[in-house]
């Protein structure tokens, strides 16, 4: 009896906070900064959740294709789709005209997820209960633009997003909270992308997502908190930060020479883009002959998915062969098994049926440069 006395006073005080929490998220003015994939799940999550922003700051429209056709941020959709304004700008720092239209809102709060642009001082000042930034990585490791690839790249065996407080300074605010999960199976055998994520190595959509869903439900949790002042932020450890770069298209153009492991991460660390790609003769009527180089009018072959095949040291590198029925291509050290792969201008196709009609790949070896 005492036990369901307790409960029912426990539930009572639950609801209570809940009204609470309710009628200061209805007037509280959020302004939401973010542009990709990334951002617009958190975005989602929020929007679900009772925190609405009454105004989204996303990136300009991009050209984008063949065409050149201009395409809209993933962020900027969401904002149409649940009729939330948003603001384009070109750049932040001298935009005095985006000042003063945050400004006359008056906010609360900033959300800030990969917006891709730094946001001066003076702005981050304005909310009263200040910005907050998901970064999807544990920081103070793997600050910049892109930690999610670097970590894939570096073989992490673990990952994480982390809530920090937003200074001028990239990445380097104070820490809020943080959640850590493991990224990598002990497993070192290859999983196909069919079988569930937790029992195989990420590709950078899949870590990046996964992320995602873990940063929107970490600050979900976190701001009713933040709002009612009972957390204090701790500063990042200076000495242990590191930094990560830009990703360019270059930046997936694979080289040889490296191992077949150091390959088989670039491949999903670039997943879907810029992607890992090499370049191979088309010319269907040039003969190769085992280990020579192949001329004739070359395509941009990407490669999407691949396994270590234990070859050991290779003699000849970028060497492509069949093993059994499938594709495969020789590193400095063991080979690659091609699993699924795309040439320019046509579908994704798995590596033995794109092999069955280019056999006279067999023996090629692909230039490096």
């Amino acid at each position: 009896m005492v036990r369901i006395c307790w409960q029912g006073k426990r539930n009572r005080v639950e609801k209570k906070q809940k009204i609470k929490y309710k009628i200061i998220f209805d007037f509280m003015s959020i302004v939401f900064w973010g542009t990709p994939d990334f951002a617009t799940i958190i975005l989602e999550k929020l929007i679900k959740k009772n925190y609405r922003p009454c105004l989204i700051v996303t990136a300009p429209d991009k050209p984008k294709g063949r065409h050149h056709l201009l395409s809209a941020p993933a962020v900027k959709k969401v904002a149409e789709k649940y009729k939330i304004p948003y603001l384009q700008p070109l750049e932040i720092k001298e935009n005095k005209e985006l000042k003063n239209k945050i400004m006359a809102l008056k906010p609360d709060l900033f959300i800030v997820a990969a917006y891709g642009l730094i946001v001066p001082q003076e702005l981050l000042n304005s909310p009263s209960k200040k910005a907050i930034n998901i970064h999807p990585s544990l920081l103070p490791k793997y600050r910049g633009p892109s930690p999610i690839q670097t970590a894939i790249l570096n073989g992490d065996e673990f990952s994480g997003v982390t809530l920090i407080l937003m200074t001028e300074k990239m990445d380097a605010g104070p820490i809020i909270k943080y959640e850590k999960i493991k990224i990598n199976p002990s497993t070192k055998r290859f999983v196909p992308s069919s079988v569930p994520r937790g029992l195989r190595a990420p590709n950078y959509l899949e870590l990046s997502n996964e992320l995602a869903n873990l940063g929107a439900d970490l600050l979900i949790k976190v701001l009713p908190d933040w709002l009612e002042g009972k957390i204090k932020p701790l500063p990042q450890a200076e000495g242990k930060a590191s930094y990560t770069k830009i990703i360019k298209k270059e930046d997936g153009l694979l080289d040889f020479n490296k191992s077949a492991e150091e390959i088989e991460k670039q491949i999903r660390a670039f997943y879907p883009w810029p992607s890992a790609y090499t370049k191979i003769p088309v010319n269907k009527k040039i003969s190769a002959q085992s280990g020579s180089s192949l001329g004739g009018k070359n395509k941009i072959l990407k490669i999407l998915e691949a396994e270590v095949l234990l070859t050991g040291e290779n003699k000849k590198k970028g060497l492509i062969f069949q093993k059994e029925k499938e594709m495969a291509i020789t590193c400095s050290k063991n080979s690659l098994l091609l699993k699924k792969i795309q040439l320019e201008g046509k579908k994704e196709i798995d590596g033995a049926s794109f092999l069955n009609g280019h056999r006279y790949l067999i023996g090629t070896i692909i230039s490096i440069n």
